[in-house]
């Protein structure tokens, strides 16, 4: 199917990946191990081992929407089950929360294509969210798949939900939240499910940058899924848009500024904030001030 086919389909994307013919699967796979592994494969590693996302015993359901970075999560868990110490066990499942019929063939073909043996399955969320959220689905959208995928999850007898948020993911949220929420937070690269009993939610793709996924998907030949729900494009834009071209324009003038962003989550003084929030209360430095000595 060609990029304009998508596109009268309804297919949305935050921007269209050229795709060449598609590489045999040993070559891509092989490609995982080599061309990328300094900025693909040793990031995947060193994210589970320094936020220990896998331990012995785990079931996981690793979630493939379609797109880029999912595929490529999928990928990177078959090659650490093929060459680790296979003390964990995987489970691959879709969600089709109401695409095209032309858009599901595309998320099989190229699970397919990739030897990902995905367990797809139905949801209305497309149609739900926008009955609930009006003119703002998206939100409430991201919260249904959420709780559908952990679900799923849990039916299959998995511990943990593997999403495929990257390096940009988290430092994009980061923005958002100090530019638009008025808080600092960031995303997490594990966190307990609140209403799912004992489900996890882990991020092993947390240490990659997003320009080294799209790189292996553009040599890999495969055309990706990103955004195919086609009533949040009617209706509204993105910000996390612009806070990614914001924090590439910041880029240019401020050198590592995207690993500043990043590392600051990790370093934060708290002698140096005017309040902070833990588990649900709030506090504020004149809580502490008369208990410090001068």
């Amino acid at each position: 199917m060609s990029e304009k086919d998508l596109e009268k389909q309804g297919f949305v994307c935050e921007e269209i990946i050229p795709f060449n013919d598609k590489k045999p699967l040993e070559i891509i796979e092989r490609s995982i191990i080599k061309t990328y592994r300094k900025h693909i494969w040793a990031k995947f590693i060193k994210a589970i081992k320094e936020y220990e996302l896998i331990k012995d015993g785990d079931k996981i359901a690793v979630a493939i929407s379609g797109g880029k970075d999912s595929l490529l999560l999928a990928k990177l868990f078959q090659e650490l089950y093929k060459y680790g110490n296979r003390n964990f066990e995987l489970e691959f499942i879709a969600m089709d929360p109401g695409y095209h019929k032309e858009i599901r063939k595309l998320l099989e073909e190229n699970c397919d294509y990739l030897g990902i043996p995905v367990k797809i399955y139905d949801a209305d969320v497309f149609q739900v969210a926008n009955k609930i959220a009006g003119d703002y689905p998206c939100y409430m959208c991201a919260r249904m798949r959420r709780g559908s995928l952990y679900a799923k999850a849990q039916e299959l007898g998995c511990n943990k939900l593997a999403l495929g948020h990257h390096f940009n993911d988290v430092i994009e949220t980061t923005m958002l939240n100090v530019l638009c929420a008025a808080n600092f937070k960031t995303m997490m690269p594990k966190l307990k499910a609140e209403n799912f009993e004992n489900m996890e939610l882990i991020r092993p793709l947390y240490l990659i940058e997003e320009d080294y996924i799209k790189r292996f998907i553009q040599n890999s030949g495969i055309m990706p899924l990103n955004c195919a729900c086609m009533v949040a494009a009617k209706k509204i834009g993105n910000k996390r848009y612009e806070i990614k071209a914001l924090i590439e324009n910041l880029k240019k003038n401020f050198k590592n500024v995207d690993i500043s962003i990043f590392r600051a989550a990790g370093n934060v003084s708290m002698d140096g904030i005017l309040g902070f929030e833990k588990d649900g209360e709030k506090h504020s430095f004149l809580d502490f001030y008369d208990d410090e000595e001068i």
